[in-house]
Formats: structure tokens, sequence, C-alpha cells
């Protein structure tokens, strides 16, 4: 029984490793992984939450607003009527007064000051929301780069499997013709050599693909090993037109609203502001000024007020908000502008390399011919190794031209796909 349960464990662990090794992640996908393990994502919760509570502040502003206050005071002259008459007693008030009073404001119109308020905010909140976006919207850039160098090390390290697999062909037939007396030592160093050359290009690129491994699982926040399989983009799928689609013109599109947004609240300001007000108090004297002794009272009315004062600045105000939207507009032109000068260059660049690689396969299949040519002219002592060696060295710099001419590619379609942000 204890056998059977080792077995099956051994079993499972051997699924498992061969389904994880043979697991395959896109470039869409690390986009958005990354784009989900960023910290700032977060902010969009908070940007929302800041904006409920300042509407809910602003909606507060139609609550009746309630006053509590208390005075004493002592007086060195009081009002006195300097009047006689027999048989009537004016009487005199005192010089130390007191009240206590509780007063009631009830806004009635104000002139569309809290519903100016409460536009202002939102738009200022969907402001750094874009903003948000734009700066999120650059890791796709990071996650690029990170991604096809991936890529790139990945096919150099399985082309210099091929590689050295080539050399150790080479040095066994080598130390064949050695033996035959058709090469000697030197030959061997030859081939040997380049075999150790070859070895410390991989250690290199296994390191620096390590490097970039664990760089791109900090950004997606997910673990990722070199055994993981990076699926290369379907160039045929990645055509695209150049349709600029950018989250800056967004941005742009609400730092206009958040600017316009503020003329409701010059013209909200130089409104008059009408309201109903109520007052209960206690004290001496009350309304009556000639009671002398603690009495409670109660009044209420409308009230209108108008500050004037917002109209000496109201048209300065105005022309400084229409130059804050030049401004913006400027910005905007001048991005685009940049924009419209990179995209045809991408544009050139992604159909230089569609060209290039049309050739590489040819070029490739020469220097592979030249190179088993060589071979055989090593084998009839026709040919030094260090000649083959050349030939060696030359086929393998087309194949890695090969392999890079194919990842500049892809890497010229993404950056034009980032340029005008196309999904």
């Amino acid at each position: 029984m204890r056998l059977k349960t080792l077995l099956l464990l051994i079993s499972l662990i051997l699924v498992n490793t061969l389904f994880v090794a043979g697991q395959t992640i896109t470039i869409d996908d690390c986009q958005k992984k990354a784009e989900a393990n960023y910290p700032a994502i977060a902010r969009y919760d908070i940007i929302e939450k800041t904006k409920e509570f300042n509407i809910a502040n602003a909606n507060k502003g139609y609550l009746p607003q309630v006053t509590l206050s208390a005075r004493g005071t002592w007086q060195s002259d009081v009002t006195s009527i300097d009047f006689n008459m027999p048989g009537l007693e004016i009487p005199t008030i005192d010089q130390d007064q007191y009240r206590f009073v509780v007063e009631l404001n009830q806004v009635i119109w104000d002139g569309g000051r809290v519903s100016a308020q409460k536009k202002s905010m939102q738009a200022n909140a969907e402001l750094e929301r874009k903003q948000l976006d734009n700066e999120i919207y650059t890791l796709r850039e990071r996650v690029n780069n990170l991604y096809f160098g991936i890529l790139l090390m990945k096919e150099q390290l399985n082309q210099l499997e091929i590689r050295e697999k080539e050399l150790q062909r080479n040095f066994n037939n080598i130390q064949v013709y050695a033996q035959n007396g058709l090469a000697n030592e030197t030959d061997l160093n030859v081939v040997r050599l380049e075999q150790l050359k070859t070895d410390q290009q991989r250690i290199n690129l296994e390191s620096n693909l390590d490097a970039y491994i664990q760089m791109l699982s900090v950004l997606i926040g997910e673990e990722l090993n070199s055994d993981l399989v990076f699926a290369k983009p379907n160039p045929e799928s990645t055509l695209i037109l150049p349709v600029i689609n950018r989250p800056e013109l967004k941005m742009f599109e609400a730092q206009e609203h958040a600017i316009e947004s503020q003329k409701s609240l010059l013209n909200a300001k130089i409104k008059p502001t009408i309201g109903a007000f109520a007052q209960s108090g206690y004290g001496k004297p009350g309304l009556n000024m000639f009671d002398n002794e603690f009495t409670p009272y109660f009044l209420g009315g409308v009230s209108v007020s108008w500050n004037f004062s917002n109209l000496y600045t109201l048209k300065a105000d105005r022309k400084k908000i229409d130059l804050q939207k030049l401004a913006i507009n400027s910005q905007r032109d001048t991005f685009l502008q940049n924009l419209n000068i990179v995209i045809p260059q991408q544009q050139i660049e992604i159909e230089k390399f569609r060209k290039i690689m049309q050739d590489d396969d040819e070029i490739i299949r020469l220097q592979t011919q030249i190179r088993e040519t060589a071979e055989i002219k090593v084998e009839n002592g026709t040919m030094t190794v260090s000649d083959l060696i050349k030939e060696i060295n030359a086929e393998e710099a087309v194949k890695q031209a090969k392999i890079l001419h194919e990842i500049q590619f892809l890497m010229s379609v993404y950056s034009l796909k980032y340029t005008i942000n196309q999904n």
C-alpha cells in the first residue's frame, strides 16, 4: 500500500512538472497582469471614494446651518429718553446686557454654487483617473522590452545549442582525421577554443535571461521561470492601421473639462443667494429693549445677499480659463505632431525588416552549403580547420541575424501598436 502511494505521488509530481514546463504565456497576458499588479491601481478606488466624499460634503451645503452663540457686554452708555411726565415712569436700560442665541439658516437658492462645485469635483476626479490611465499605459512599453528581450535570448540559446552540437560533431570528426594523419592537435585546439567561447556565450545569455525573467516576474506579480514557453506573437495578426488612440488624448480632454467647470463656479459667485433664517434667543434685554429682565424671544424671515466684488475680477478670471484651455490645446497639438513624426518612421522600420527577412532563409541555405563544402575540404585535406571554423562562425552569424530580424520585426510592430494604442 505504501509503495502504491509513493508511486502515485511520484506520478503526480512528474505530471505536474510536465504541465508547468509546457505552460505558455503571451505578451498580452503579461501586459494585462502587469496592469493588474501595478501598485498605483489602488488609486482608482481612492479617487472614486474621495470624489464621493467631496460631493457628499458639497451636498451638505443645502442642509440647515445651525449656529449657537452667547454674548455678555457692558456698555458705557445706553439709550435713554429725557422726558418727564407726572405719573409716567420711563425705564432705564441696564448697562450690562446678555444674550444667548440659536440661529438656523436655510439656503433657498445659492446661485448654483453647490451644483458648480459638484461638477468641478467630478471633472477633477475624471482628470485624475485619466492621468492614472496614462501612467499605467507606460507599463506596456516596459513589458514589451522585457518580453521581446526574453524571446530573443531564448532563440539565441536554442541556436547556441545547435552550434554546440555542430562543434562537437566537427571535433569528433577531426579526432578521426587526426588518427588518420589528416589533422593535428592544433586543429583540435581550434575547435575546442570555439566550444569554450560558445559555452561562455551560453552562460552569459542564461544569466541575462534569468535577469529579464525575474524583472518581468516582479512586473506582473507572478513567478516565472525559463522553462515557461513564451509565445511568439503572430506577425500576420499584428497588422494595424495607424489610428491614434492614446490615453493622453483623453487626459487632455479631461483637463479641458476640468478647466471649463471653473466657469460655472465663476458664474455662480456673481449671483445672489436667497435664504430663510430663524433665530431663537434668551437675553437681557430681549426684543423689548426697555425690559431689563431675562426674556426669551424669536424672530424669522428671508434674507438676500449679493456680493458684487466678484464682478471686479470676473473678466480676467474668464480670460485665464481661456488661456489655460489654449495651453492644453497646444500640448495636444504638440503631442500629436510628435506621434505623426514617429509613426511613418515606425512603418518604414516594419517594412524594412519585412523585406530583410525575405532573404534570410536563402542566405542561411547558401552559407550552410558553404560550411558543408568546407567540411568536405577539411576531410580531404584541402582546407585548414581554422578556415572551417570561419565558415561555421559565418553560418552562425547569419542564423543569429535571422533570429534578430524576426524579433526586431515584432518589436517594431509592437512599438507602433504602443505609439497608437492598438490592443
